[in-house]
C-alpha cells in the first residue's frame, strides 16, 4: 500500500479557509461517530469534521497544520498515525478525514486507529478505482490520477486492514465548502484560482511544467466552450458521485 505526504508546513495556510467542513458531509460523519464521548482525530490537519460537543483529541505531524487550528478546537499533539503514542482502547471513536493518502505506511496507520478506538473506526476518503471518472483527472491531469491511485490505499484493503466495516459513497454538494478535488466538479473556473489550488495537495506533487499544461489547457477550453460542450450538464447537477467515500468499522465487542 504505497503512501507518502508533501510539506504541509509549507501547505498549511490555504487550509483554513478554503477545507471548511462541508455541514452535510459533516452530517454523515456526525452519524458515524455515533454517540461516542471520546475521539482521536488522527491527521487532524486544521480540524475539518472534529465534533465540538465532545472531548476530542488531535494528532497532527505537521507543525505548519498544527498553527492553523482555530482557538477553541481540540487540543494537538506532535504524532503520526502509524505510531500513536496512546494506549489501547483509549477512546471510543478514531476518526481520520481525507488524511490516509498522506501517510507513509497506510496499513500501519489504520492499524493503530483500530488499536487505540475501543468502539469504531471512521474514516473519510477516496476511492481510488472511481478517481479517474472525475474530468479533471481524466482529461487534463493523468499524471495526478496515476500518483493518486498509488496514493490512496483501494477501498477493499481499507476494510480488510480494519476488520471488515460498512463503505457508504458520500455525494458531494455543488456548493460543497470543503475544497478537495472533487468540490469543484461544477465550477471548473475555480481550478484556475492559486487560492483554491493552494488548499488541494494535488498541485504541489506535480512537476510545474504538468501544472502549467494542464492549468492552460482547461482554461483554452472554458473560453472556446470546450469543456461546457463536454461536461456543461454538471453545472445544473446539484451533487455529484464522484469518489468519495465514507469507512466504518465497528469492533466485535461493541462499545464499553
Amino acid at each position: 500500500m504505497p503512501g507518502g505526504s508533501i510539506d504541509y508546513d509549507e501547505h498549511a495556510a490555504a487550509y483554513p479557509a478554503k477545507r471548511r467542513a462541508d455541514p452535510r458531509i459533516e452530517a454523515r460523519v456526525l452519524e458515524a461517530l455515533g454517540d461516542a464521548r471520546s475521539l482521536l482525530n488522527v491527521g487532524a490537519g486544521a480540524g475539518s469534521y472534529e465534533p465540538r460537543d465532545r472531548y476530542v483529541l488531535a494528532a497532527e505531524p505537521s507543525a505548519g497544520m498544527r498553527a492553523q487550528r482555530p482557538a477553541g478546537l481540540a487540543p494537538a499533539i506532535d504524532a503520526c498515525a502509524e505510531a500513536l503514542p496512546l494506549d489501547a482502547g483509549s477512546f471510543d471513536v478514531a476518526m481520520a478525514m481525507v488524511t490516509i493518502h498522506h501517510w507513509r505506511d497506510p496499513r500501519a496507520g489504520l492499524r493503530e486507529l483500530r488499536r487505540v478506538a475501543r468502539e469504531r473506526v471512521v474514516v473519510l476518503t477516496f476511492d481510488p478505482g472511481a478517481l479517474g471518472e472525475f474530468w479533471l483527472l481524466a482529461d487534463y491531469l493523468p499524471e495526478a490520477l496515476a500518483d493518486d491511485r498509488r496514493r490512496f490505499p483501494p477501498i477493499e484493503e481499507v476494510v480488510d486492514v480494519l476488520g471488515g466495516a460498512s463503505v457508504e459513497s458520500i455525494p458531494v454538494p455543488a456548493d460543497c465548502s470543503d475544497g478537495f478535488l472533487e468540490a469543484c466538479f461544477a465550477r471548473p473556473e475555480a481550478f484556475l484560482d492559486p487560492a483554491v489550488r493552494g488548499a488541494q495537495s494535488i498541485w504541489p506533487r506535480l512537476p510545474a511544467a504538468v501544472a502549467q499544461r494542464a492549468l492552460a489547457a482547461l482554461e483554452a477550453d472554458l473560453r472556446s466552450g470546450v469543456w461546457d460542450e463536454r461536461y456543461g450538464e454538471l453545472r445544473r447537477r446539484p451533487s455529484y458521485e464522484g469518489a468519495l467515500r465514507l469507512v466504518v468499522s465497528r469492533s466485535a465487542a461493541g462499545p464499553t
